[in-house]
């Protein structure tokens, strides 16, 4: 995911405190998430985004994505960020808000990377863990890097348990040059 922008933190801010305020944190978090799904497509934002396409006809688009799919509010919100030519910056926008929901919620979002895929008991064993060292819920991401080797790496927040082929041999390297001196 992209760095969240100063803009996109102060959008996703700002929509945290009209969900909150309208009681609406769900709907909102659905209606962001659809969103910056059409907002992660080129072509859409080529046309959105477009300033040679008349102001009207790039409204009248973003209507006929997301009326009837979104809460009005997200509606506006995604209009405002047409006219303003940021509409590419939704799915930052979703996943800021989304971040703001879990802290709120005490939700901490956690990244586990191995060299294969993991199966759906490995995820939730994984999953149990990290909730029983953090004391608290867990939004667990799975990803894949080959270049591992074996074993996996587990990202929350700011802190990095590696416990990866890749990483023991690193530290092995360490040692032995470590040694040598």
């Amino acid at each position: 995911m992209a760095r969240p922008t100063t803009a996109a933190r102060r959008y996703a801010e700002a929509a945290f405190e009209l969900a909150s305020r309208d009681d609406a944190l769900d709907a909102w978090a659905d209606g962001l998430r659809l969103a910056a799904r059409f907002a992660a497509d080129e072509g859409v934002v080529r046309v959105v985004d477009n300033p040679s396409i008349p102001h009207a006809d790039r409204q009248a688009a973003v209507a006929r994505l997301l009326e009837g799919r979104v809460p009005a509010s997200v509606l506006n919100l995604a209009r405002l960020l047409s006219r303003r030519g940021r509409f590419e910056t939704l799915p930052v926008i979703a996943a800021e808000y989304t971040r703001l929901l879990n802290r709120r919620r005490g939700i901490v979002a956690a990244v586990v990377t191995s060299a294969q895929p993991l199966s759906a008991e490995e995820t939730q064993a994984i999953r149990a863990r990290v909730e029983a060292m953090t004391g608290s819920g867990v939004d667990l991401r799975t990803e894949v890097d080959e270049a591992l080797i074996g074993g996996l790496t587990v990202r929350v927040g700011d802190q990095l348990l590696d416990a990866s082929l890749r990483g023991r041999l690193e530290r092995l390297r360490q040692q032995l040059a470590g040694s040598a001196r």
